[in-house]
């Protein structure tokens, strides 16, 4: 049966091991005229099919290595070694075959993803048991369990008791990671040891695995021109081919010769060889959280000389927090920021969501409020442990309290809510969005790798912008744009080729513009991953510095596997031109040449010494610094 199935997958090579079989059964019965002409007439027919291919893509304007197999078959029937043409139609018709297994090794990691898919889920019925269902049918706000050492099957938030999970499809990371109730768990994840307890946030079609899979297989059905990386050297090899045989036949003066060096011409490693790179490269990048979506763009991605950052949410975490308390004489950090939390707990605006888990964080005890009343882009007002109260923007706690506040400079990328009551200033709050921990060794990454400028095109203030871009060594800040703005500028930055790195809808236009766009898509399917040319899955900016890393390595792993089959050819070709390789001798070895240019293309799907060091260097990075508590603030 299997092989059955091997010879329907693969016809021209059964067709071709049948024909040489089947010439050898004729010699043993003395018919080597017969056996002669049929394995002639079956290799030319091959040289035929390939020609008429090959003229196809002359028309399309595309020169490649065909003709030496074509030219190397020829030649060999005509000079009468027949058994020679038909190893080279082997090795034409058997390459499919070799690139289907090297292929299949470069995506052992997006097979696996694939595989690992779940198709079931176990929900929450109306009797509070559980039934097991297709994922499909789960929505949101559905309960669902999950088993120890099944696959999380929808993003959803977790219930119940605390859960270890494995994370490693998604993030790469092989130690689990504990997640308490409250938390989002992404699908794809392993629940460990224990059962989770699961609300659906999300449908299977648009929770994080499926997203994943969605855009794996997307890169691997693009058929990019650069999997044809060879073609460029096949003028080139080709003329030196044909001289080096020309010259063996003119020498020698016997026209076996020219076929003897044409045998061992033939081009199939130069055409598995970057393929096969490319398809490990694009796997390795899956298995590490990075989706490139197609060998094109891992091409143009090692090639990168200018790196462009958004600033929120990209460099910095996108999310506010407390960052500086300014207290004022006599009064307490701690109770500036108690009394700021009592007032905004009423309030749904998103910095006083951030005052209040502060103060939760820090185990502060926040007083009851009363009489409690926000004025619209202002601040709140309230009687806090029996003064009046009033929490925002400078102007507003002078207009209630009837006391100024010291203001004293914002610094740049702040923002400061300050506290005072009828008593007297209380103090200041300082909010700042975090930059995160990884980007400043990230950004020195870039430059190790080769990027020369590294920018910043920001929504923000000029100030702001360039507070951030000190803090992580930024080379260049464009400032106070808008996403048309963001556009142009991403057409005047001179040092190309440039990739783009957002993560919100706004940037979704220059990451479209960008010559490659790179989306930090953790948070789901958006815009901005939809129209990227490189998606990371998680929300993990040093994978920025690790998708170049990759495929920095994949393109010189390629072009390395390109040189070892051209240098062995070359070698071959010599000794052949001496009259040294029969040609039958010469088309069994290039089946090794192959299988030499295939392995080493395979190392791609293995990390390189940059990689690794620059995960080790990463790995190694300190924590973020410990927020500053400030004792006083001058009256």
């Amino acid at each position: 049966m299997r092989i059955i199935d091997w010879t329907r997958r693969y016809p021209m090579v059964a067709a071709t091991i049948a024909v040489g079989l089947f010439g050898l059964l004729l010699l043993a019965f003395g018919q080597q005229v017969v056996s002669g002409w049929l394995v002639s007439g079956y290799a030319l027919a091959i040289a035929a099919w390939q020609a008429w291919h090959m003229i196809g893509d002359l028309r399309r304007g595309a020169f490649g290595l065909d003709v030496l197999a074509v030219l190397a078959i020829t030649s060999t029937v005509l000079v009468g070694d027949h058994w020679a043409a038909l190893i080279v139609a082997l090795m034409l018709t058997g390459g499919e075959a070799l690139e289907d297994y090297a292929t299949s090794r470069a995506h052992q990691e997006v097979s696996a993803l694939l595989e690992r898919a779940p198709h079931h889920a176990h929900r929450a019925n109306a009797e509070g048991t559980f039934t097991e269902v297709p994922i499909s049918e789960v929505v949101i706000g559905d309960v669902v369990m999950v088993r120890p050492g099944e696959v999380v099957p929808v993003d959803g938030v977790l219930e119940g008791d605390a859960c270890w999970f494995d994370e490693s499809s998604l993030t790469g990371e092989s130690l689990p990671v504990e997640h308490q109730p409250g938390d989002l768990v992404l699908s794809g994840t392993v629940s460990q040891q224990t059962v989770a307890i699961i609300r659906a946030e999300a449908s299977a079609k648009d929770s994080q695995y499926q997203q994943i899979i969605d855009l794996v297989e997307a890169a691997a059905e693009t058929k990019s021109p650069i999997v044809r990386l060879a073609d460029r050297y096949a003028v080139p090899f080709t003329a030196i081919s044909l001289i080096i045989a020309g010259v063996a036949w003119w020498l020698s003066g016997d026209p076996v010769r020219f076929a003897e060096v044409l045998v061992v011409a033939t081009p199939c490693p130069l055409l598995i060889a970057a393929p096969v790179a490319f398809l490990a490269g694009m796997s390795r990048a899956a298995a590490s959280g990075v989706i490139v979506k197609s060998g094109a763009v891992m091409e143009a991605l090692s090639r990168v000389r200018t790196v462009a950052f958004d600033k929120t949410g990209t460099i910095t975490h996108g999310q506010p927090v407390v960052d500086v308390i300014e207290a004022a004489e006599g009064v307490n950090p701690d109770d500036v920021l108690a009394l700021a939390a009592a007032a905004e707990k009423y309030s749904a605006h998103v910095l006083a969501t951030t005052i209040v888990n502060a103060a939760v964080e820090r185990g502060l005890s926040v007083p009851d409020a009363t009489d409690v009343a926000e004025v619209t882009a202002s601040g709140m007002t309230a009687t806090i442990l029996g003064r009046r109260t009033a929490v925002g923007k400078a102007d507003h706690v002078e207009a209630v309290t009837g006391h100024r506040p010291a203001t004293g400079e914002v610094p740049p990328g702040h923002i400061a809510i300050y506290v005072g009551t009828d008593d007297g200033p209380v103090g200041r709050v300082l909010l700042a969005d975090e930059v995160r921990s990884h980007a400043a060794a990230t950004l020195s990454a870039l430059h190790h790798l080769g990027v020369r400028n590294v920018a910043m095109l920001t929504g923000d203030t000029e100030a702001t912008g360039r507070h951030v871009a000190e803090k992580v060594g930024i080379d260049e800040v464009r400032a106070g744009l808008l996403p048309a703005d963001k556009v142009a500028c991403m057409t005047e930055l001179p040092l190309r080729p440039v990739a783009m790195v957002g993560d919100g809808v706004n940037d979704a236009p220059v990451l479209a513009a960008a010559d490659i766009g790179i989306a930090m898509g953790a948070r789901g399917a958006t815009a901005a991953s939809e129209s990227a040319d490189v998606v990371i899955m998680l929300d993990d900016l040093s994978r920025v510095a690790t998708s170049i890393a990759i495929a920095q390595r994949t393109v010189r792993v390629a072009l390395q596997a390109i040189w070892l089959g051209i240098a062995i050819s070359v070698v071959l070709m010599v000794v052949a031109a001496g009259g040294l390789l029969p040609a039958i001798v010469g088309a069994t070895l290039q089946e090794f040449v192959d299988l030499a240019a295939i392995v080493a293309a395979l190392r791609a799907v293995r990390p390189g010494a940059d990689e690794r060091q620059l995960s080790r260097d990463l790995r190694q990075l300190p924590a973020s610094p410990a927020r500053e508590v400030q004792p006083a603030l001058a009256a």
